[in-house]
């Protein structure tokens, strides 16, 4: 299974200033954690130990504050300097010697994802050792994405960046897993117009080469986006209403690193009794203490 992961959290995040003129997008909050917290989630789900955190030279040290090297999480976090973002594909140019020609999973830093059976969605996909695999959600609005284009038989055929006259309303996730060549794929692509390599030109090595499959997530899985005001407001309101009904946590590092078995009840406590004042870490250690939430982890991870 695929161990490695990938978290792009640089950028400017100019279509949110001036909330980020001062902090990086990734480390704002939707609804009651940071909004990084929920693609590390989807990454520790998948299988994923090793964890590179690409992010700008200015951000790094907030990033480094929050999470550590990892070790409280049974993670190991490293951290990469990106000091002018040029495109998706980079992220496996600047992390080359950290993938070391294993496969991958990458997901953007401000993209969150929910649903019934997707952490077993995941850990399927990340077992696969050739190829690449992308994530396809239906929108209404696809001219603003990376479009997919299939056949009569469903097959995926082509992808067009930000298509005037979509294809279709499927469109590329901001997840993706890619196998071991992703890196030396990823250093021969150019430029396009907008003066950075595509993540749909690395997309489409694989296609030509007949090695991509792609994951579609149907109506029981959600797949939200927070890079606008109005974006993170409705992320937020998404996550409230849920743990409000729940009474379940989406995107809690500590509990899926917990539920994994990257950690024990001891250290859960642990994080929890650090900070006993707020009501995320109250709710650790309610879990902690929950024998049928012990009874549902794994004998290993």
């Amino acid at each position: 299974m695929t161990r490695r992961g990938i978290i792009l959290a640089g950028g400017a995040g100019t279509r949110l200033h001036p909330l980020t003129l001062a902090v990086s997008k990734q480390l704002l909050p939707v609804y009651d954690k940071p909004m990084i917290y929920y693609p590390l989630s989807v990454l520790m789900l998948a299988g994923a130990r090793k964890i590179l955190i690409i992010t700008t030279p200015e951000d790094r040290p907030a990033f480094q504050r929050l999470l550590g090297d990892g070790a409280g999480l049974g993670l190991e976090l490293s951290y990469i300097e990106q000091f002018k973002p040029n495109g998706l594909p980079e992220a496996y140019v600047l992390g080359e010697d950290f993938l070391a020609g294993e496969p991958s999973l990458m997901v953007l830093g401000d993209n969150i994802f929910f649903g019934h059976l997707f952490a077993q969605t995941l850990q399927k996909v990340a077992r696969q050792k050739r190829g690449a695999t992308v994530f396809g959600y239906q929108v209404s609005d696809p001219e603003r994405y990376g479009v997919m284009e299939f056949d009569a038989a469903g097959r995926v055929v082509g992808i067009a960046e930000k298509p005037k006259k979509p294809k279709s309303h499927i469109v590329v996730t901001g997840l993706y897993v890619f196998d071991g060549r992703a890196s030396e794929f990823a250093r021969t692509l150019k430029p396009s117009a907008r003066g950075e390599t595509e993540i749909t030109h690395l997309i489409q090595r694989y296609l030509d080469a007949g090695e991509l499959e792609v994951e579609r997530m149907g109506r029981g899985l959600a797949w939200l986006d927070t890079g606008t005001h109005d974006s993170m407001v409705q992320a937020s309101e998404f996550v409230r209403a849920i743990e409000a009904r729940q009474g379940l946590k989406i995107g809690c590092v500590e509990e899926v690193a917990y539920r994994m078995g990257y950690i024990e009840a001891a250290e859960l406590r642990e994080l929890a009794a650090a900070r006993p004042n707020s009501p995320y870490y109250r709710y650790l250690g309610d879990l902690a203490d929950d024998p049928e939430a012990a009874a549902a982890r794994p004998a290993s991870a």
